[in-house]
């Protein structure tokens, strides 16, 4: 017992410091236990079997689905109308939204669906997203409290009493307590979350010298010059054709970018292969090509081949919407500075080969502070030229270890993470529905692990997550393992009889207690408790004790059963004891006292007015 105190307030200091990682906390306190023998391996190690770690880990591919398809933009373009630019509507909408969806859904799953939406929010609001994260967290679990299935430990409380005879819980019986725990959180976040989560300072230099896609294209030019042309007419002289065959530079002085083609499409779905034009490519019938070149050459080459020339409000799609630019769906663009030692150097772009070695194009040179897009088959690489080069990602990810004879700028494959696959947004939507129905709707047969699982798999299997390395990018590591290893903490106060003398003492000593009293420490003994342990484990640990306690002075149990489920959902003070504050930790740069400052008053201010309502509600 005293060697797992130990271990437990070290870790508690440690957590509160902020000097060391807490995941790396975490760790050492799960090998302290394992050292000493209170744990066996078995039992250290459960926590990273545990469902819910396991659906944590879906939750964040499925949440990076919703990112990357433009899913999170879309919802939250459509709330930022009712929020304006009020940062207060902003706010309160966050807290609603996430409650109202917290009702029906797992505090964890709101979270994971809610995250990347309001970080969208929060940039296109201009505010800071360290202002929302927290609260969202918070407001997931208050969500919770408004139904049965809102939350773990209001199921627990409710077949604690059905198992001592007394009646079951109804379904929305918990709605009076969620909505003054809801009203309590909005008064009380409001200005601490202005006084205490303020905005990260970032490095002005790094953001200084990264440069967006979009503003790589501009600044070269490319979208100046930038004419796409469809094989519309079925008597075109161009299909069947291949791109080598037109020998379109030859002949007309044109660049093919890229070729984009349609590959089968509905009125809810619509989906497009963008490659490269490569020489072997044959053109089909509505095939688009991206062009560069001037305009007269351009005018030639349709009208030699009946093709026809796309304006910029036209888009290649029918029934789409107008896309006039260079998208980075599959194909992005990079910056590669030609070093001193290249044997490059005094060669043309054409007998370097790019093409053929490296499978990517040159679109633009720039020279110290010229830009040269037009002829560059023929132009010579000089030392210090850097090169934009358009490619598959994969491709372009190959530049940084291919040769030494250049030195890829900035961060491509960062940048193409940013990069939204628009067309694939009504196929995550599709998905996310699909998991919360099955969550939420009982007479399907499959438990919510299961569904968050296919879920993230299904993300990544039709490419709205761009691959499995993306997948994986998406999941927060340092959250799951300081989840999943702090979770045997509760094992080993279980196991050494810490649980036990806590039992001792509520019942012994207090058990002539007046109620309100007695019903104030069981909510101070559970919300503590919860700071150190999981909010479930916390819920099963204290129901049995709280109805002993309320049957020995001869009262209703009721009241006491709330008190555990409020005070184990309504911990906020630590980053550990609910997954929702796990999951927003590394968001929003929190830090272990970022939740003390701000989720500890909250949480005292939140058990000072459960004890006075909850007899109000549910008398004695």
């Amino acid at each position: 017992m005293i060697t797992t105190l130990i271990i437990l307030l070290v870790s508690a200091i440690l957590f509160v410091s902020g000097k060391v990682r807490s995941d790396l906390v975490a760790i050492c306190a799960l090998l302290a236990l394992l050292l000493s023998n209170v744990l066996t391996p078995a039992e250290g190690l459960a926590g990273f079997s545990n469902t819910t770690v396991i659906m944590m880990v879906g939750l964040f591919i499925v949440g990076g689905g919703i990112f990357q398809t433009g899913l999170a933009k879309m919802i939250g373009s459509k709330v930022m109308i009712l929020a304006g630019n009020s940062p207060i509507r902003l706010f309160l909408l966050v807290m609603i939204v996430t409650a109202a969806i917290g009702m029906f859904v797992s505090n964890t799953g709101t979270v994971a669906l809610m995250l990347p939406i309001v970080v969208s929010m929060a940039a296109a609001a201009g505010t800071s997203s360290r202002r929302l994260l927290m609260p969202l967290a918070f407001a997931s679990s208050m969500g919770g409290m408004m139904t049965l299935i809102g939350t773990p430990p209001n199921l627990i409380v409710s077949d604690t009493l059905a198992t001592n005879g007394y009646d079951r819980l109804g379904f929305f019986e918990f709605m009076p307590v969620g909505l003054i725990t809801l009203a309590v959180g909005i008064v009380v976040l409001l200005p601490l979350t202005k006084m205490f989560l303020t905005p990260k300072e970032r490095s002005k230099d790094k953001k200084a010298n990264r440069k967006s896609l979009k503003e790589l294209v501009n600044e070269y030019g490319i979208t100046e010059n930038l004419f796409r042309v469809q094989v519309k007419n079925e008597k075109s002289r161009a299909i069947g054709k291949t791109v080598a065959d037109l020998d379109i530079y030859k002949h007309y002085g044109i660049n093919v970018l890229e070729l984009r083609r349609s590959a089968g499409q509905n009125r809810f779905v619509r989906t497009v292969n963008q490659q490269l034009a490569s020489p072997d490519q044959v053109l089909k019938e509505d095939d688009v090509l991206y062009l560069s070149g001037d305009a007269e050459g351009i005018q030639k080459f349709v009208k030699d081949y009946s093709l026809r020339l796309l304006d910029r409000k036209t888009d290649e799609m029918d029934n789409g919407a107008p896309n006039a630019s260079l998208d980075f769906f599959d194909i992005g663009v990079a910056e590669i500075l030609i070093m001193q030692s290249s044997s490059m150097i005094n060669h043309t772009i054409a007998e370097v080969g790019f093409r053929s070695k490296f499978g990517v194009n040159i679109l633009g040179i720039r020279r110290h502070k010229q830009y040269i897009l037009q002829d560059l088959a023929v132009q010579k690489i000089h030392e210090g030229d850097v090169l934009l080069v358009q490619g598959a990602w994969k491709d372009i990810a190959r530049l940084k270890n291919e040769s030494d004879s250049w030195v890829v700028l900035g961060e491509p494959l960062q940048e193409a993470s940013k990069v939204t696959l628009d067309y694939k947004a009504p196929v995550a939507a599709l998905i996310m529905s699909g998991m919360i129905a099955a969550m939420v709707v009982d007479s399907i047969p499959v438990e919510p692990v299961t569904a968050v699982l296919v879920a993230a798999v299904l993300m990544v299997v039709t490419g709205c997550v761009r691959s499995m390395e993306a997948a994986y990018q998406t999941i927060n590591w340092q959250t799951i393992v300081l989840f999943a290893a702090m979770m045997p903490m509760s094992t080993a106060l279980e196991k050494t009889g810490v649980s036990d003398l806590l039992t001792d003492g509520l019942v012994n000593g207090l058990g002539v207690t007046s109620p309100l009293l007695l019903l104030g420490i069981v909510y101070a003994a559970t919300s503590v408790m919860t700071i150190f342990i999981s909010n479930t484990v916390t819920a099963m640990l204290m129901a049995p004790i709280a109805l002993q306690c309320a049957v020995g002075i001869g009262v209703s149990p009721v009241p006491f059963m709330f008190a555990v489920t409020v005070a184990a959902s309504m911990c906020f003070a630590s980053p550990f004891s609910t997954p929702p504050n796990a999951l927003v930790m590394n968001a929003g740069q929190y830090t272990f006292m970022d939740y003390i400052k701000v989720g500890l008053p909250l949480q005292v201010i939140m058990g000072v007015v459960m004890v006075f309502v909850l007899p109000l509600l549910f008398p004695f």
